[in-house]
Parts: C-alpha cells; sequence; structure tokens
C-alpha cells in the first residue's frame, strides 16, 4: 500500500505556510496523542510529516523527490525522550496564529500556562499586582457641575510604614530565598495529554524577589503591608454625571514586592430643588401669571452659581423657552452650555367678579 503524502496526512494545502502547517499538526495533535488515546502509528505519522513540512530544507527535498525523501529524518524524531516524538511544546511561544477554528484549543493551551505566574504562550513574568477597591462618593448638583475636591478614609492593605514594604526587621538585611535558589521562579515539570510540560511559576515564598528577610518585620510579620486607615485626596471634575466612576492609579491596596493596584470611585449626584442637567445645559421650569404671559415682567431666579434676570417678554406662549446663554455645565472644549428656561403660564382657577369683568372686556376686543 502506498505511503499517504505528507500535505494529505497534515490535511494542508502543497503551497500551505510555515504558520499554517503548525496549526494543522497541533490541532490533529490534540486529537490524535497516544496519551489521549490515540492511535500512536497515526500520531508518528502526522509527526514525520509536520517534522518534514515545517523544516524549509526539507520540505524542499521532500517537494522534489516526493515519497523517496519520506522517512530520512524519521528516526531521531521518533525517539525523542519527552514524549512529543520531535515536536517541542516551547515552540508555542514563537507562535502567532489564529485559533477561532479549533474548538477551544487556544483556551486548553491558556489553562496550561496560566496560574505560574506568567502571560500564557509569551512566557514572560507576570506583575504582581495589589487588588482594587471601590467606594462611592455623593456630591451635591452644584458641585457635579463645577467640580470639588474631597479627602476620604480608607481602610486597606497599605505598604508597611515601619519596614518600608520590604517585610524585614529595619537593619537586618535579606537572605537569599532557598526555595527558588534567588532566581524568583521556579521550574516544575507537568504532566499533560501532549506529553510532559516545563513550567515556570513565580516563588510564593520570596514572592518573586529572590531574597526573604533575615528577621521578619514586627509590626508586619513580614508580609511588607498591612490594614490601616489611608486618607486620600480625591479630585471629582467640573461637569461628571452621576454614575461615572473615577479611576486613580496606584490608590488601592498594596502588595509586597509588587505594584498597588488601583482605587475606582462611583460619583453620586444629589438631585437639585430646581434644575436638571441635559447634556452641557441646564433646564428648569418656571411659572409665571397669566398677566405676565400678556403685559411680560422682570424675574430674579436662582441660577446654579448665582441669581439670574429674567426677561420675559409680552405675549409668551405656554411652555415657550428662554435660553441664557453661558450660564450652563462647563465644557473643556466650547465654555459653557447655556441655561434653558422653560415658562409655564399658570391660568387661574377662580376669578373675581372685578376680574371676570375684565376679562370680558378683553373678550369684546377679540383678545
Amino acid at each position: 500500500m502506498a505511503k499517504q503524502n505528507y500535505y494529505d496526512i497534515l490535511g494542508v494545502a502543497k503551497s500551505a505556510n510555515k504558520d499554517e502547517i503548525k496549526k494543522a499538526f497541533y490541532k490533529l495533535a490534540g486529537k490524535h496523542h497516544p496519551d489521549k488515546g490515540g492511535d500512536e502509528a497515526k500520531f508518528k505519522e502526522m509527526n514525520e510529516a509536520y517534522q518534514t513540512l515545517s523544516d524549509e530544507k526539507k520540505k524542499k527535498e521532500y517537494d522534489m523527490y516526493g515519497e523517496s525523501f519520506a522517512g530520512r529524518s524519521s528516526g531521531s524524531s521518533s525517539q525523542s525522550q519527552n514524549g512529543f516524538g520531535g515536536f517541542n511544546p516551547n515552540d508555542f511561544q514563537n507562535m502567532n496564529f489564529d485559533f477561532g477554528d479549533m474548538g477551544g484549543f487556544e483556551d486548553m493551551f491558556g489553562d496550561m500556562f496560566s496560574g505560574f505566574g506568567f502571560d500564557g504562550f509569551g512566557g514572560s513574568p507576570k506583575q504582581r499586582r495589589g487588588r482594587d477597591i471601590s467606594i462611592d462618593i455623593e456630591i451635591s448638583f452644584q458641585e457635579s457641575i463645577f467640580g470639588v475636591e474631597r479627602n476620604v478614609l480608607v481602610n486597606k492593605l497599605s505598604s508597611c510604614s515601619t519596614c518600608e514594604g520590604t517585610g524585614a526587621k529595619k537593619e537586618s538585611g535579606t537572605v537569599t530565598c532557598t526555595t527558588c535558589n534567588g532566581k524568583g521562579k521556579v521550574h516544575e515539570a507537568r504532566r499533560t495529554f501532549m506529553g510532559t510540560v516545563q513550567t515556570v511559576r513565580v516563588c510564593d515564598v520570596c514572592d518573586g524577589a529572590g531574597k526573604i528577610p533575615k528577621e521578619k518585620c514586627a509590626d508586619c510579620k513580614g508580609a511588607g503591608v498591612k490594614n490601616s486607615k489611608e486618607e486620600i485626596h480625591v479630585v471629582i471634575p467640573a461637569g461628571i454625571n452621576s454614575g461615572e466612576m473615577i479611576r486613580m492609579a496606584g490608590a488601592g491596596e498594596g502588595i509586597k514586592n509588587g505594584l498597588s493596584g488601583d482605587m475606582f470611585i462611583k460619583v453620586r449626584v444629589a438631585g437639585d430643588r430646581l434644575w436638571t442637567r441635559e447634556g452641557y445645559n441646564l433646564v428648569m421650569n418656571h411659572k409665571i401669571k397669566l398677566s405676565d404671559a400678556l403685559l411680560g415682567a422682570k424675574h430674579i431666579i436662582d441660577g446654579i452659581d448665582g441669581k439670574i434676570d429674567l426677561d420675559i417678554p409680552a405675549g409668551v406662549a405656554i411652555n415657550e423657552v428662554i435660553k441664557i446663554t453661558g450660564r450652563g455645565v462647563p465644557n473643556q472644549n466650547r465654555g459653557r452650555g447655556d441655561a434653558i428656561i422653560r415658562l409655564h403660564i399658570e391660568l387661574p382657577k377662580k376669578l373675581s367678579k372685578k376680574a371676570k369683568g375684565f376679562i370680558e372686556e378683553l373678550k369684546e376686543e377679540g383678545l
């Protein structure tokens, strides 16, 4: 029986590039590896095809000589001691292709390498960070328009002031961590369906520093952080809306040999008895008498930042709007929005005899 073509074994076209060949092999490897109950002979055949087609020189020879080239370099690869038959799991660190059609294959390898202090396929150490914290602050409507500064008292894990976050007793110094031998990371062999995988994680004894306190700080017990109350200055910008979040980088909880987390402040804005907000405009409803609507009038109303002189022209209609330019919400790009006053004409429910007489006269005038 004729030996199957390498391209057919991997299910790729002859024009496939190196990444496409890798992708095809890893997809098949996850399905047919002997550790997953797959056929060992089939896996060796797949590996032989991959070793040939992934090597540019061997691929050219195979394309030139065809089946007579098969098996030339398969002997050494089939005797590899790592259980991968020439397939190097470290290749994952240099791969850059889309796993979208591989049924969760990316998640599978992501789980394999996660949890060891390193970022997935890249192999670079993760920067340890403290926890993020969140608080709520309520401000007045006026403060939301023009901004405000507040000092808030927060109970959180902060760097120990006694040892300055080192975890060591002052002047006692540090010694090399015996768990990681001063490297800050620990190598481990982990068995997976693809064979034995070497993984690296941050040392949990020295937290990646490679050194541990010779004598622990009595205040924080060597943790480098302790629970304490801290006053934090918060600047709330002008024009903020209720429900918006402010992020303060590094103001969260501290962690030994790492970065502090962030603080997120959710702002709640109290309502105003007169004004509401519509974008950068401030809006209010203002009641006027029928006589003011007919004859015009001058009113003084409470603005968000002081009094507003309101000129009501004669003959205004119901729900007519008067705009006061530049008395709204500050806008960094265009100054300030406007104050919008919606006029509501109050009609009397009862009329005196004298008032009725006047209305009758107006009626005769056609008004």
